[in-house]
């Protein structure tokens, strides 16, 4: 999901209402991680990140967007976003991509992160630990008046040399008051291209990818994302604040 137009710039004060945000939603994928094992289904940890959400005096920012169902995405093996919590039982060697939002004081803040479920194979692993590296990488160049496109070269150039597929077709976004604001951020791209970003934007990087093609495919509810190929995927996502010092990883 992206979006074009303005980008907002964020002062010192709203980038403290929205490390609030995300202090939340850490906390809530803290405690989600103590009930992800075999056995457990996607519509539990649904339950359980809702309670949290709307007992800490937030609110979903997925659950009712667009007519999305749920509080939570969760993207089984295949699947690479936007997949519905239900009945599913985990089972060991699978991975889920756990992807969250929550409005606190008018406040957006969005993370995702794939998990294993009990042992996985190695090459599965591999996957879940570069799309992770390639996260870390993009915010690494992050600083005042960096291009756009380095970012996403950043991300791109993590991932290349393995052989993976970059998904192409969904983005990461400015976030603030909206879920998805201006810029759309890519997870491929040239150095030195593109806008400017200034101290102030706030973005949610979230590169996804997948072991064989970056192809998608959008499965009969109209939201479940899954990959051409039915390679497994791996989706990592973090919101970040750019200041005059750099990165700050507000949902870290």
């Amino acid at each position: 999901m992206g979006t074009s137009g303005t980008i907002w710039l964020k002062s010192a004060a709203e980038i403290d209402k929205m490390r609030a945000s995300g202090k939340l939603l850490r906390a809530v994928f803290n405690e989600l991680e103590k009930h992800i094992s075999p056995g457990v289904t996607t519509g539990e940890l649904d339950r359980i990140a809702h309670k949290l959400i709307v007992d800490a005096g937030a609110k979903p920012a997925f659950l009712g967007y667009h007519g999305f169902p749920a509080t939570l995405c969760t993207s089984v093996n295949e699947e690479i976003v936007h997949g519905f919590p239900g009945k599913r039982h985990l089972a060991e060697g699978d991975v889920v991509s756990i992807d969250c939002g929550l409005f606190l004081e008018d406040w957006c803040s969005d993370s995702a992160k794939t998990y294993p479920i009990g042992k996985v194979s190695d090459e599965v692993a591999q996957l879940l630990k570069v799309t992770q590296e390639s996260l870390y990488a993009g915010i690494a160049v992050l600083k005042p008046d960096v291009r756009l496109g380095t970012l996403s070269a950043a991300i791109q150039a993590a991932i290349d040399p393995h052989g993976y597929g970059i998904v192409r077709e969904y983005t990461g976004h400015g976030i603030g008051r909206e879920m998805h604001e201006a810029p759309q951020v890519l997870n491929y791209g040239k150095t030195d291209t593109g806008m400017r970003l200034k101290a102030g934007t706030v973005i949610a990087i979230e590169p996804m990818v997948n072991i064989g093609t970056g192809k998608t495919k959008t499965l009969a509810d109209g939201w479940t994302v899954i990959s051409a190929d039915k390679s497994v995927s791996a989706h990592f996502e973090h919101t970040v604040a750019i200041t005059e010092d750099g990165p700050v990883i507000l949902t870290a």
